[in-house]
């Protein structure tokens, strides 16, 4: 039996073995990262500075990284010692005393938050701040532990100086600066070595808040933060208080906002970031750009903005291809790349948008490929419904909210049509459409084709402006995919010896060509003065997101392919401007300048193919019924055995019969009577009790006397083409008789409801 001073000695070993297991694992755990460290090699900055021209050599400006961000990096000794001073004063005053974590800022940073209820301090180190702009994550407890364990890998593999040097070129500036020679050449015009007290302590104020304190936006903010770096530097010993004073009351010059470029900022931080280093052979790269040109465009594109902002329209981009190399002339991807509190350095251009109506002519194209429709085709525009598994009915409507009924091919696409397309879409299929897109080069739409449904046709995926440039040039080359150029590199071989391919035949292209390029087939949406008719031959297409979010408009000649978008890049809806009034105007500035001293070219006719009359509601020969619905369209050989030999009537399918009973004046019943409510075998469930009459309605004929029979019983005459009739429960043959003995009949049968007791808590979803 153990003694009390026993059981206090066992206790004791206990404790001591505990205590020496837990600082064996600490030792083990800070021991790791010296045999997996990080080096200064490991985390090279490689970027280089890059002098860009356009096509005539011409200068657009120079960058200083090959990325989208604006860096330089300087080696720590050619640093203005008073921004190294500064920089240690207010981020990290015992960098020199402490390792990769500050225990004793941590320990502060904790009482305070205790005294205070609240965080008063951060205890982040230089070298955690590196960890961090490494490895950028959110500001959990999870993620502060990686960033301690990668600050103890790089204090493990690097001294200060090299960690010091490795975070000055790193840190954010405001915009896309990045390190202090960025931020100096920028706001300055000088190099980091040259920096004054003044100066550097107004960078050095920088990094707590890039965005707030940029010096462009907010430069009374920016001065107070001056202040407190000074103070600082003051405090641990850099600087006397009469310097500071000095400093603080220096007055500084900023340089201006597009220093260094003169033109198409997008294009030339897009151009250096594509740029393989194998491609880059010698610091001075010339582009495809053609800068006069590039210039219009800009101011283009900030007058079409300008003259739209009180619709809530504040961005805009454009791009202008030359279709005989895939050239890029023209790139401009937002009004004022320099204007940050606008977003001006968004890229509209390389943007993911949902693109409206400007993939439908690459569904036509698909279709007509593959013989599932022909140019004579024609397509219902009527009232449709699909049902989506565990949602609403998917009822698909034009962007005028009406239906044309039967239309051609040519009339769909023209007059964008929502209907006609979702219906080819569903006979060619959501993913063989979404694999032709992928061949076009939309590598954006990355989902299954479950993902995006027949929804598809009508824009509900995301692509780039970029991208439908590229894919509408295709159809300008006639079914050959180029992709785009920028540069003008002599070593590297033309793209088309590499990645250039003819999709299908080029007939069906140019037929579609040929229908963008009607002014005629589009005059139903568009009318016949819109600013999509130019003077000269054109194919264009518009495009309108859900709620006027993005507005599109993509066209060519046979010289140049120009695509423009206009909306917000905060995704904010415009106030009812639609891709004729948002983008055209731009598109058609462009287009009108690129031509002002050379007509284009005509577009040449699809290959192969005979043009006939036909009626425009049957696709086929005209007939003593068409009336002066006769219209030329183009065949296939093969199917003119079939236009010789078919006679096809204007006697329009049952799919029309709910557009049918919805017209005032029906113009395509041939003269023929017809019931168009209730059609033939339907079915009705009414309530007992219930007084809800039901329509009964014909088409076919105007001013004329229609007696109504229902089992051979007269219920009524009239001139009218409809009636009510309250039912009753029974099988029934409604018929009705003009006094020229034009009749018609139709089977229905109404049943009484079940009527079933309400259940709380149960709701009907709505259709």
């Amino acid at each position: 039996m153990l003694k009390w001073p026993d059981v206090g000695i066992l206790r004791r070993s206990r404790c001591v073995k505990v205590v020496a297991v837990m600082l064996l694992l600490v030792v083990l755990i800070r021991s790791i990262p010296y045999s997996i460290p990080i080096r200064a090699k490991d985390i090279r900055q490689n970027s280089v500075s890059m002098e860009f021209s356009d096509r005539q050599g011409l200068a657009l400006g120079t960058i200083l990284s090959q990325d989208q961000s604006h860096t330089a990096v300087v080696p720590l000794k050619e640093v203005s010692p008073y921004f190294i001073q500064a920089i240690i004063a207010a981020e990290d005053k015992r960098y020199y005393q402490h390792g990769a974590v500050d225990i004793i800022a941590i320990v502060r940073a904790v009482m305070e938050a205790i005294q205070a209820r609240e965080i008063v301090s951060g205890a982040s180190t230089i070298t955690m701040q590196l960890a961090r702009m490494l490895e950028p994550s959110p500001n959990t407890l999870p993620h502060k532990i990686r960033e301690i364990w990668l600050s103890w890998r790089l204090f493990a593999g690097m001294n200060r100086d090299e960690i010091l040097a490795a975070y000055i070129n790193r840190i954010p500036m405001g915009g896309n600066l990045y390190g202090v020679e960025a931020a100096a050449r920028t706001y300055f015009g000088i190099g980091a070595s040259d920096l004054s007290l003044s100066q550097a302590s107004v960078l050095a104020g920088l990094p707590n808040d890039p965005t707030d304190l940029n010096p462009y936006f907010n430069w009374e903010g920016l001065k107070q933060r001056q202040k407190y770096v000074l103070d600082r530097m003051v405090e641990d010993g850099y600087i006397t208080p009469e310097k500071s004073d000095r400093a603080y009351r220096e007055t500084l010059r900023i340089a201006p906002r597009e220093q260094g470029i003169i033109a198409a900022p997008h294009f030339l931080f897009w151009v250096a970031s594509q740029l393989s280093k194998a491609e880059i052979t010698s610091p001075k790269i010339q582009t495809t750009l053609d800068r006069t040109l590039q210039q219009f465009v800009e101011t283009q594109v900030r007058h079409v903005v300008t003259a739209l902002g009180g619709q809530n329209v504040n961005h805009g981009a454009a791009i202008v291809i030359n279709n005989h190399t895939g050239e890029v002339l023209a790139y401009v991807g937002s009004p004022d790349y320099f204007n940050w509190q606008n977003l001006g350095s968004n890229d509209g251009v390389q943007a993911w948008r949902q693109p409206g109506s400007t993939l439908k002519p690459f569904l036509y194209q698909l279709a007509i490929a593959q013989g599932i429709i022909r140019p004579n085709t024609i397509l219902p525009d009527v009232p449709t419904y699909y049902p989506i598994p565990g949602a609403k009915l998917y009822a698909p409507v034009d962007y005028s909210e009406t239906f044309l009924g039967p239309v051609r091919v040519r009339i769909a696409l023209g007059n964008s049509l929502n209907i006609p397309a979702v219906r080819v879409l569903e006979k060619v299929g959501v993913g063989e459409f979404l694999s032709r897109l992928h061949q076009l080069g939309f590598t954006h739409l990355d989902r299954e084709p479950e993902h995006y449904g027949l929804g598809l046709s009508l824009g509900s995926g995301e692509v780039s402006l970029w991208e439908l440039a590229q894919a509408y040039l295709t159809f300008a080359n006639r079914g050959k995919f180029t992709p785009l150029v920028t540069t003008i590199i002599p070593e590297i071989a033309p793209p088309c010896k590499q990645k250039c391919m003819q999709i299908d035949t080029a007939t069906s292209w140019e037929l579609i060509v040929n229908m963008l390029a009607d002014s005629h087939a589009r005059a139903t949406a568009f009318g016949v003065d819109s600013v999509l008719n130019l003077p000269f031959p054109v194919a264009v297409k518009t495009g309108t997101s859900s709620d006027y979010r993005d507005t599109w408009t993509v066209g060519f000649t046979t010289d140049y392919t120009v695509a423009t978008w206009v909306g917000n890049f905060d995704s904010q809806p415009m106030q009812n401007i639609s891709g004729v009034m948002g983008a055209a105007p731009l598109w058609n500035q462009i287009m009108m300048y690129l031509h002002r001293n050379k007509k284009p070219d005509n577009f040449p006719p699809p290959e192969g193919l005979f043009e006939l009359p036909i009626c425009s509601h049957t696709g086929w020969k005209p007939t003593d019924d068409c009336g002066s619905g006769i219209v030329l369209e183009y065949f296939y050989p093969e199917d003119i055995k079939d236009y010789d030999n078919l006679s096809v009537t204007g006697e329009l399918p049952a799919a029309y019969n709910e557009w049918l009973s919805q017209q005032e004046s029906p113009h395509l019943s041939s003269g023929k009577l017809r019931i168009v409510l209730p059609q033939n075998n339907d079915y009705f469930l009414v309530t007992a009790g219930h007084d809800s009459p039901l329509e009964l309605k014909v088409a076919g004929v105007d001013n004329q006397e229609i007696q109504w029979f229902i089992n051979d019983n007269k219920i009524a005459t009239t001139t009218s083409k409809s009636i009510f009739w309250q039912p009753e429960i029974g099988d029934f043959t409604l018929k009705v008789v003009t006094r020229e003995n034009m009749s018609d009949r139709i089977n229905f049968q109404v049943r009484e409801a079940e009527v079933k007791p309400y259940r709380r808590g149960f709701s009907i979803g709505e259709d």
